[in-house]
């Protein structure tokens, strides 16, 4: 579905009653244009044609008559006035993109050199690609061969992802197939977890068809929309995607991935739409911008009232000197709009800055990275959003005993408040890790072991004493040895971790 269709699918109309006003502005310009344009009476006592003859205008089309200005502002502003609407406001703590689980096929048939290196390589470059489109949008990524395994959580993190991405090959797979049922399962269980709805794109050649009835049951089932990116040949044999799924075809440059991006911000958009935990956005701001170009009309020549003009001069004149604005904004925006402005634009920082309402303030300067400051202008509000949302911010800032608190009391006030349930969990897992990971290091600085301090290899001191600082270390390895290291050691791990999740799961 394009964003049009689900854009009409989704309108409506917030505040239907104001269309009333619309036949009775229309009845008000029938009944004055009518009146406006009806033909003089002819004057008596002339003959019919000299009447004709002598009288001015001619018998023309008439000419736009100030009513029909009117009649149209009164109907732009009754139908602005009655809301209308075709998408969900944002929750502005959730992520403004959708998060994306990656299942990334690496079988044997994806060695294949059709496409120079290999479609695996290609498919690697597309997937690095798409997350570099995305500007920060979470990504997930899952290896599916004879199983399915998680390879990296939602992360935005590029530097994370790419090393084990780099690393995936057949070789460290379980077992050789293209289970891609099972890699669907994974995928839908890892976006379940969030409060943000997502998509799932599959990176494949082809699907076997023992796999397309779980597909098809997904899709029926409004799951997570699922997107397709096929690096197979049109002719190339095999079961084939599902009928009606969006697919995407590989091409050597970058328009598949803009593609695949447009793709799945529709589809978070539309999954927004459906969500009624959240408020529809009123657009009718939208049809006073024509509104009010119309009402410069209302200034022609023989058009306006031009005694009004003296009343407001008086008025502009008798303002108070000291009620100075600091731009053009401030002549015609209130300090929430120009803040909403700013924030819809992406600007959180200015947001911040012009936000009067303090919980709109604390939710830009949170998108701002400003935690701290977040949590200081949340404080003075007592609703369950507000304390929820002072909790992130500690816990962004790393004061988790801080966000643990202001989650407990959101949920005191609110025990409804999931996302308040769910982040008090994480946070106490969190102060869990970092209290045993504090009692648990030893640098041996206790025993009076120094990083730079002289031992010997053994207790007996027949080895040879040794003294190497990191940085000697790291001088005696090259950038392309230690990248090495970095990837062979990802590709271990990769290859131990698979092995033991699919022992786990055999019967």
């Amino acid at each position: 579905m394009s964003d049009l269709q689900a854009a009409l699918a989704a309108f409506h109309l917030l505040r239907p009653w104001w269309l009333t006003v619309v036949p009775i502005a229309m009845l008000l310009w029938w009944g004055i244009r009518r009146r406006a344009t009806r033909p003089p009476a002819p004057p008596k006592g002339v003959a019919p044609h000299l009447a004709a003859a002598l009288t001015l205008g001619g018998t023309g089309p008439r000419r736009l008559l100030p009513i029909d200005g009117i009649a149209l502002t009164l109907a732009l502003l009754a139908l602005a006035a009655a809301g209308p609407t075709w998408s969900r406001v944002p929750n502005p703590l959730m992520a403004q993109t959708a998060p994306l689980a990656v299942a990334l096929e690496v079988s044997d048939s994806m060695q294949a050199t059709d496409l120079p290196p290999n479609r695996l390589e290609r498919a690697k470059h597309k997937i690095l690609d798409l997350m570099a489109a995305r500007g920060g949008g979470r990504l997930a990524l899952i290896a599916y061969a004879g199983s399915a395994h998680r390879v990296v959580p939602l992360t935005e993190d590029l530097a994370v992802l790419k090393p084990f991405l780099e690393a995936l090959s057949p070789d460290i797979m379980p077992s050789p197939g293209q289970n891609a049922t099972q890699a669907l399962d994974l995928a839908a269980a890892t976006l379940a977890e969030e409060t943000t709805p997502g998509a799932i794109l599959f990176v494949l050649d082809d699907l076997d068809r023992a796999d397309l009835p779980s597909f098809e049951r997904h899709i029926a089932g409004k799951g997570p929309p699922v997107l397709f990116l096929s690096l197979a040949s049109r002719d190339a044999p095999g079961g084939g995607l599902p009928g009606g799924a969006t697919v995407v075809r590989g091409t050597p440059d970058r328009s598949d991935v803009a593609q695949l991006n447009r793709r799945i911000a529709s589809a978070y958009r539309a999954a927004l739409a459906r969500d009624e935990r959240l408020d529809w956005a009123d657009k009718g701001w939208i049809l006073a911008w024509p509104a009010a170009l119309l009402t410069l009309l209302w200034f022609r020549r023989g058009w306006t009232m031009r005694w009004a003009l003296l009343p407001t001069a008086v008025l502009l004149g008798g303002t108070p000197g000291t009620a100075q604005a600091d731009g053009w904004g401030d002549w015609f925006l209130t300090a929430d709009q120009q803040g909403r402005l700013a924030y819809e634009a992406g600007d959180f920082a200015a947001a911040g800055e012009r936000f009067a309402d303090p919980q709109w303030k604390g939710y830009a300067l949170y998108r701002a990275g400003r935690y701290a400051e977040a949590a200081e202008v949340l404080a003075r509000l007592d609703s369950a959003e507000a304390i929820f949302a002072r909790g992130m911010a500690l816990v962004r800032s790393r004061d988790y005993r801080g966000g643990i608190a202001a989650f407990e009391a959101a949920v005191a006030r609110d025990p409804s408040h999931q996302p308040a349930t769910r982040n008090l969990e994480i946070a106490r897992a969190i102060l869990d890790y970092v209290e045993r990971a504090r009692e648990q290091s030893d640098t041996g600085e206790e025993s009076g072991i120094g990083a730079d301090d002289t031992v010997f290899d053994n207790a007996a001191n027949r080895g040879n004493e040794t003294r190497a600082t990191a940085e000697e270390q790291m001088a005696a390895t090259t950038a392309e040895q230690w990248m090495r290291n970095v990837d062979t050691q990802a590709a271990d791990f990769l290859r131990l971790r698979f092995a033991l999740e699919a022992a786990e799961a055999r019967p």
